[in-house]
């Protein structure tokens, strides 16, 4: 069909703990890709009463003491246990998936479309989520390079944060495209626009 040809490819983007993932993404959105991060639509999820009022239902006022949810005081709660992990899971994942179909509709109505509508999902294997994809990319570093941003970040060591994620070179192998982020943000971005280059069909 005509139409099909012209849809704008919907990209999954995803990588390891301190690749380079959310840079990737401000990139592609220079390069003129619609882009959106599902960490960013959790966030802003959480900014709203009913989820609030359910956390708190569910965990007690500490996860909002102040009125608003503290995300470090859930993220403490859910973190080693799985079942209520897999509860958060289960109230924010059908919300996310909503307000990505929503913004993919919108996107797919822009006059002229972009070259791709790019969703960064941290999890996207290790959630299932390839399949609902046109195409897949993970951005991956070495290790020394992810240890030294990591620091900065001030996160606690990667192997905990990465426990539950399937390892770079798993990402790398089931991705469409692997895009390696040693280099400047001037090299990532041209990498990118490379990829872009050779989005459409």
């Amino acid at each position: 069909m005509a139409g099909d040809v012209a849809r704008v490819p919907f990209v999954g983007l995803t990588g390891g703990i301190a690749a380079g993932k959310s840079e990737a993404l401000k990139a592609l959105e220079r390069l003129g890709a619609a882009t959106l991060s599902t960490d960013a639509v959790v966030h802003e999820l959480l900014t709203t009463g009913e989820i609030r009022d359910k956390l708190v239902e569910r965990f007690g006022d500490a996860v909002a003491s102040n009125g608003n949810v503290d995300r470090g005081a859930v993220a403490e709660v859910v973190f080693g246990d799985d079942e209520q992990r897999k509860w958060l899971e289960d109230l924010l994942w059908p919300r996310v998936g909503q307000r990505v179909w929503e913004w993919r509709q919108e996107v797919e109505r822009g006059d002229p479309p972009p070259p791709a509508a790019v969703v960064e999902v941290p999890l996207l294997f290790e959630a299932g989520m390839e399949d609902g994809f046109d195409k897949t990319i993970a951005v991956v570093a070495d290790e020394a390079t992810r240890g030294e941003r990591a620091g900065v970040r001030g996160h606690r060591g990667l192997d905990e944060r990465t426990s539950r994620q399937l390892t770079q070179d798993e990402k790398a192998q089931r991705a469409d495209i692997v895009v390696r982020n040693e280099g400047s943000l001037d090299d990532l971005q041209r990498e990118l626009s490379s990829v872009l280059a050779n989005m459409r069909p």
